[in-house]
Formats: structure tokens, C-alpha cells, sequence
């Protein structure tokens, strides 16, 4: 096992579930941080009996959330001022807004659950939706549904893998082609039934 999976081992076993929550707030945010590195580690000292497997994916998920909503209050708070007042200046017209606003409004939903499932997408998700002002409790719904999946995976891999890196490293290739397939195949069904809602009123 290499190194820094040993040394995540040592830190999340001293630092518990405010340690995974704190770790995951990061990876949720802005800091470009591996949830990898996180939630294996502590399904691994789940099979150990040193940590609870359900409190891990419960101190993930949180931590997820709360780095998104985090990601979340600064792009309604900072972003949407800024763009209202310069967007013109950045060829972004209030027009564009409006869509985008409606957007998120109609398939918020839907796009931040399939966002939280892919990778170098799950972490800025958060920034069009505070952008748009979609609303907070249907964001914080399905934010939490993407991430406990994607924490749910992570951490029943480092449970039954364990220690054994190379395995690990393989399985979690397979759950993320597997997670991104199954993101696009519901984007796919979402799309398919507006198009019948819309051939059938």
C-alpha cells in the first residue's frame, strides 16, 4: 500500500467523522482535494471496527453537502451581483441569465444529481445553481442524493478492498465508468420523458 493511503489511514483514525466531514467539505468546494483519498480509507477502518460503515457514508455525504452549499452561497452572493452589473462587459447578456435561470429552475434537479456523479464536474455543480438562485432545499435534496451515491461506492470499495492498493485503484476506475454511465443514462431518461410529456399534453 502506498504511502498516503497508509498515512490517510492514521490521520481519519485520529481524526473521526469531524476529520472525513471536514476532508469531504474540501473536496466539495473550491480546493481541488480527492475524495479518493478520503472515503476508502475510512471504509478500511469501517471493516476494522474502528469506524461505523454507515456513519463514514453519513460524515461524507454531509461533508459534501456542506461543501457545495458553501460553493453554492458564493455564486448567489458574489457571482450573480458581479454578473449583473459587468456581464455586458463579458459578452454575457441578461438574456443568457434568463435562460440559465429558467433552466435551473425547470432541471436543477435532475442536473445536479447527474453532476454530482462525474468526475472534475461534481465539485462545481454548486456554482451555476447559486448562480440561477435555484431553490435551496430542492439543491441540497439531490446534492446530497449524488454525493451519498458516489460516498455509498467509495466507501463499500475501501471496505471489502482494503489495503490492497492496486485493487483498489482497479475497482475505482470501474465505479466511476460505472457511476458516469449510469449519470448519463439518467439525463437520457429525463430527456426522453419531456419529449413524450411534450408529443402527449
Amino acid at each position: 500500500m502506498v504511502d498516503f493511503l497508509k498515512d490517510a489511514i492514521y490521520f481519519l483514525e485520529r481524526l473521526g467523522y469531524p476529520g472525513i466531514i471536514f476532508l469531504m467539505f474540501i473536496e466539495s468546494s473550491f480546493i481541488p482535494f480527492p475524495s479518493e483519498v478520503v472515503i476508502p480509507p475510512a471504509g478500511y477502518l469501517a471493516s476494522k471496527g474502528r469506524l461505523e460503515l454507515w456513519a463514514v457514508i453519513v460524515s461524507g455525504t454531509l461533508g459534501s453537502l456542506f461543501g457545495a452549499l458553501f460553493n453554492y452561497m458564493v455564486a448567489a452572493k458574489l457571482g450573480r451581483p458581479f454578473l449583473e452589473r459587468y456581464g455586458a462587459r463579458l459578452l454575457i447578456k441578461k438574456e443568457t441569465l434568463a435562460k440559465a435561470d429558467r433552466f435551473f429552475q425547470k432541471h436543477g434537479h435532475v442536473s445536479t444529481f447527474v453532476g454530482r456523479l462525474l468526475p472534475a464536474i461534481r465539485q462545481y455543480i454548486s456554482l451555476p445553481a447559486g448562480l440561477t438562485k435555484m431553490p435551496l432545499l430542492s439543491f441540497s435534496v439531490f446534492t446530497s442524493l449524488g454525493a451519498g451515491l458516489w460516498v455509498t461506492v467509495l466507501a463499500i470499495l475501501g471496505y471489502w478492498v482494503g489495503e490492497n492498493e492496486d485493487l483498489l485503484r482497479l475497482h475505482l476506475k470501474e465505479a466511476t465508468l460505472g457511476l458516469v454511465a449510469l449519470a448519463f443514462a439518467v439525463a437520457f431518461a429525463y430527456w426522453l420523458s419531456i419529449r413524450l410529456r411534450r408529443r402527449n399534453p
